[in-house]
C-alpha cells in the first residue's frame, strides 16, 4: 500500500521541489557505482552521513544537512522522491519558493535532532530525505486534511487504486512511524522511524502560522478541508484566498 498521486493541483510551477528532486538524484548517481564496494561506500557515508555519536561528540555538524541528500539504494531514493513529488508542490505554493526551501531544511534539521535524541550514542550512519519530506507531509495534513490521495493496494497478483482522504493516509503513516519507533532499537540501524515522526510534527508546527493566516478553523470550515483550487465546489472570501487565474 503506497500513495501514487493526489487530487490537489498546484497553480504554480514548484521549482524548488523539482530542484530538490534533481539534487537528490544527481547526488545518488555520483556514488551509485560504489554501493557494492563496502570500503569506499562506508568511508563515504562516514564522511557525509549523519552519525549521532559524532554529532553529540561535537563533530560533523554539517552532516545534518548533507545526510538529507544521501540514500542507501535506488528504492530508498525512488520512494522519497515519489512522496516529495506528491506533497511538495502544494506546500511550495502555500509557502512561496524561498519560504518552502527554508521550511524544508528546518523540518529536516528537526527530524535529524529527533533521531539524535532517541539514539545519541548510535554509531550507525543516518541517510535520506525522508525526515524533511515527513515535515512536508505534516504541513500538508494541516492545510489539506481532506485532499484525496490515490493509494495503490497490491495483494499477490491483484492491485487496485483507492482514493482516500489525506488525513487517513497520513494519519496511518504517522501512527506506523511511532509504533515502529517504539518497537525498534534506533542504535542498531534500520529505518529511522523517530526521525520521520519528529519531522512530521515539526512540519505541522511550522505550518501553523500559514494555517492561521489563511483563517485557521475558518479556512477549514469554508474549504471543508479540501484543496482551494478552481475545480472546488465551494467559494472562499477574497480576504482569505487571493484571486487566481485558470491556466488554459
Amino acid at each position: 500500500m503506497f500513495p501514487i498521486r493526489d487530487h490537489n493541483p498546484s497553480l504554480k510551477t514548484p521549482y524548488v521541489t523539482y530542484a530538490l528532486m534533481a539534487v537528490n538524484i544527481l547526488v545518488f548517481l555520483s556514488y551509485w557505482g560504489n554501493l557494492e564496494n563496502p570500503r569506499v561506500i562506508n568511508q563515504f557515508f562516514y564522511d557525509w552521513a549523519m552519525v549521532p555519536e559524532m554529532v553529540t561528540g561535537g563533530d560533523h555538524y554539517y552532516t545534518l544537512i548533507s545526510s538529507m541528500f544521501l540514500h542507501g539504494g535506488f528504492m530508498h531514493l525512488a520512494g522519497n522522491m515519489l512522496f516529495l513529488w506528491i506533497f511538495g508542490d502544494n506546500m511550495e505554493e502555500q509557502l512561496g519558493h524561498i519560504g518552502y526551501l527554508l521550511f524544508y531544511f528546518a523540518v529536516g534539521l528537526a527530524a535529524g535532532f529527533t533521531q539524535i535524541l532517541t539514539a545519541p550514542h548510535s554509531p550507525v550512519p543516518v541517510v535520506g530525505a525522508s525526515g524533511a519530506i515527513a515535515g512536508v507531509m505534516g504541513g500538508y495534513l494541516l492545510l489539506f486534511p481532506k485532499a484525496k490521495i490515490d493509494i495503490l493496494f497490491i495483494f499477490v497478483v491483484f492491485f487496485r487504486i483507492f482514493p482516500i482522504p489525506a488525513w487517513i493516509m497520513l494519519g496511518i503513516w504517522f501512527g506506523l512511524q511511532v509504533l515502529n519507533g517504539a518497537i525498534a532499537d534506533s542504535s542498531i540501524g534500520g529505518v529511522a522511524y523517530w526521525e520521520h515522526a519528529g519531522g512530521f510534527i515539526a512540519g505541522i508546527l511550522l505550518t501553523l502560522p500559514v494555517w492561521q493566516r489563511l483563517g485557521g478553523k475558518v479556512f477549514w470550515d469554508k474549504t471543508h478541508g479540501h484543496p482551494p483550487h478552481p475545480e472546488a465546489k465551494y467559494k472562499l472570501t477574497p480576504s482569505r484566498v487571493p484571486k487566481i487565474t485558470r491556466r488554459r
